[in-house]
């Protein structure tokens, strides 16, 4: 029975250092080193086993290596200490040696009573040293080595089944990415972060001052609709659908006029020369208020003078009226058709004529010099003078010296699909191209008019931005939120471009936010699921930027700018190698479940430094509910178990039950009725219909 420190100490030792290298040790294992499983620990454990620790004494503390591989190598039998036999002649002996990467230095801090670990290495090994089993309070400082251990997400196999906590900070705050197969527990491990760290930070209220002033959110873009039972019993959580299954889900509403330009362009497959800037001055004129119900013929003339001042101000910062020469025709051209726009009537005051005729004949004036196909560069002083002349023309009509100042084409103000294809039309006239963007404008009606795109963008007059973010965002007096967002049902014609309206809004809300309350932030989490799909790699020197490459720029700049406005992305993906590699680079931390594709593999491996890339190679092995932390959550990587979820809390990703259903244990009934008018939109399914569905 031990009985001293030093005897104790003595029967830890299993293995002689017998190379040392700056990413590689190797040791020698006494012939009695446990060869199964080690007793003298404390506790039984499997032993030797690669992936797990070693200790090895240096200068006050202990080297702590990785087991890289173990093997077996004939050699001569160890000299025996009392044996003078000197004829006996000894035969190959099968001795073990393994290899330890060196991750980092544990030592005891006195002071505190514990262990402290510390990634890097200061001081290597002697040949000769000895190697040493970690104790469990050894184990247990190695893997819970970060500072604040506040949410339980597992255990570790590999060290004893030592408790794995993280830090909501760390793992939310720089970016998280779970990658794995489908069928891995992706869906399941991304629940159970949520759920876990809302739970951990209940438990640590005990005030009513802190109970008041706590507060989560979470946004879910759930394009499967899995995540639509899982977070049901919790207070706070909100499911929006496009066509919701019951009254406790809310219809999903996008607006038209959350959409910015890139995304407008992207859903008319605007071109770049041409219909790319008549959409921008529609929303420029439809942000600014030109839609105004008519009254009058005076207010028509006073919008469209209002719209050519923002269309001249436009050719003013872009250079058009003097840079290169097809530029100054195309100004030239459009000046001439807004001349001969100019004409009286009868509606009109006797001022308000004389200023239609006045003006006409300035720019009849104005033109002159800059005839023919290839016309002279118009002179800033003569551009100024033009500017002077409209402004004067504008006011006369009653326009305000401010009413037609640029505005940014993107400021999420109303309008409906109707203004819009009339100010297309509208602004395709003013800027003289309305030979170039007929197929453009039908396309894009088109696509208004189908019923779903409708129910999913048309709000009522009343709706205002407002409205939405406290939908999603909370108010005041939301102390959780977690928005689930089913994107299951979207038209697959405008799913990027409503994903990537989402999360830009989201993003330029929080922006907002800290501007408004002098630099504090609003702590948000965005999950995205199925982030192959949303932030899917694009060739950046293609001109032609669809939907999916607009939103996956959305994700890059919210991957890198999110941080310093308290916005943080979960991103869950079973294809890393198709990711945007700039929204990777930002992760700062990483889950990896199981992973068997060559090209994903490669990619994770590039995430760690060389001295540990053989716990990655468990990756292809691993078992469901198992993962590999790493990064800035973690201190080191680490093979997690994660906690089990009960089945009512888990996201509905189940593998099919082929053999059950085919031997009559689960009854399947169908009613295609019900699906077809579920599909074509005539009806609603109640949820008694979606239960026979299933």
């Amino acid at each position: 029975m031990i009985t001293t420190p030093c005897e104790f100490s003595a029967s830890l030792r299993v293995g002689t250092v017998i190379f040392v290298s700056p990413d590689e040790i190797k040791v020698q294992l006494e012939i009695e080193a446990p060869d199964s499983v080690a007793l003298n620990a404390g506790h039984p454990r499997a032993f030797p086993r690669v992936n797990s620790y070693l200790l090895i004494p240096a200068d006050g503390g202990y080297i702590v290596g990785q087991v890289q591989w173990v093997t077996v190598e004939n050699s001569p039998y160890p000299k025996r200490k009392g044996l003078q036999d000197f004829g006996l002649i000894d035969l190959p002996f099968p001795l073990r040696k393994l290899s330890l990467s060196p991750i980092g230095i544990l030592r005891r801090e006195e002071l505190v009573g514990k262990y402290t670990f510390h990634r890097g290495i200061d001081s290597f090994p002697s040949v000769g040293d000895e190697a040493i089993l970690p104790t469990a309070e050894q184990l247990r400082a190695v893997i819970q080595s970060s500072e604040r251990l506040r949410v339980k997400i597992g255990t570790s196999p590999l060290a004893g089944n030592a408790d794995v906590f993280v830090d909501p900070d760390r793992l939310f705050g720089r970016h998280l990415a779970v990658l794995g197969n489908t069928g891995s527990g992706k869906s399941c491990s991304v629940a159970g972060l949520i759920r876990w760290s809302l739970d951990a930070a209940r438990r640590e209220i005990h005030t009513e001052e802190k109970k008041k002033r706590a507060n989560s959110r979470f946004i879910i873009l759930d394009p499967n609709g899995e995540y639509g039972k899982t977070f049901s019993s919790l207070q706070g959580t909100v499911i929006s659908s496009v066509r919701p299954a019951d009254a406790s889900i809310k219809q999903l509403k996008v607006p038209l006029w959350f959409w910015n330009t890139d995304e407008w362009c992207a859903f008319a497959r605007a071109s770049d020369k041409t219909q790319r800037p008549l959409i921008s001055q529609t929303l420029q004129s439809l942000r600014a208020g030109a839609r105004d119900v008519v009254v009058s013929k005076s207010v028509v003339m006073r919008q469209y003078l209002r719209t050519l001042l923002m269309a001249l101000r436009n050719d003013i910062v872009s250079g058009a009226p003097w840079s290169k020469a097809w530029l100054i025709r195309g100004f030239r051209d459009r000046v001439e058709s807004w001349r001969k726009s100019l004409v009286t009537d009868s509606e009109y005051s006797d001022d308000e004529n004389d200023v239609v005729t006045r003006f006409s004949a300035w720019l009849e004036e104005f033109l002159k010099g800059h005839e023919g196909d290839w016309p002279q560069p118009f002179t800033r002083q003569e551009v100024d003078k033009f500017h002077n002349e409209l402004v004067r023309a504008y006011e006369k009509f009653g326009g305000g010296p401010g009413d037609a100042l640029i505005i940014d084409p993107d400021t999420p103000k109303p309008f409906t699909a109707n203004e819009f294809l009339d100010g297309l039309t509208a602004n395709a006239l003013i800027l003289n191209v309305a030979d170039y963007v007929e197929t453009m404008t039908l396309r894009v009606k088109t696509m208004l008019s189908d019923p779903k795109v409708k129910e999913l963008s048309e709000v009522d007059s009343s709706y205002q931005l407002k409205d939405w973010l406290m939908n999603f965002l909370g108010s005041k007096d939301d102390r959780t939120k977690i928005s689930v967002i089913d994107l299951s049902l979207v038209p697959s014609v405008i799913i990027h471009i409503v994903t990537a309206a989402i999360s830009r809004i989201v993003m330029e809300a929080l922006q907002r936010y800290r501007k408004c309350n002098n630099g504090e932030v609003l702590p948000t989490v965005l999950v995205v699921e199925e982030a192959h799909t949303f932030i899917k790699r694009y060739a950046e020197d293609y001109d032609d930027q669809g939907a999916g490459a607009i939103c996956c720029k959305v994700f890059e700049k919210v991957a890198r700018e999110g941080r310093k406005f308290g916005l943080g992305v979960v991103l869950s993906s079973q294809r890393p190698s198709e990711l945007s590699p700039t929204v990777l680079s930002q992760c700062n931390t990483f889950l990896l479940h199981r992973i068997s594709n060559d090209r994903d593999q490669d990619l994770v491996h590039r995430l760690l430094p060389d001295n540990l890339h053989g716990l990655l190679r468990d990756l292809p092995i691993l078992p469901s509910r198992h993962a590999i932390l790493l990064g800035w959550a973690s201190e080191l990587p680490v093979l997690v178990r994660m906690n089990e979820l009960q089945k009512k809390d888990r996201p509905q990703s189940d593998d099919p039950e082929f053999w059950s259903t085919w031997t009559g244990e689960q009854d399947s009934k169908l009613n295609w009725d019900e699906i077809e008018r579920d599909w074509i939109g005539d009806v609603s399914l109640d949820e008694s219909h979606c239960s026979d569905v299933q």
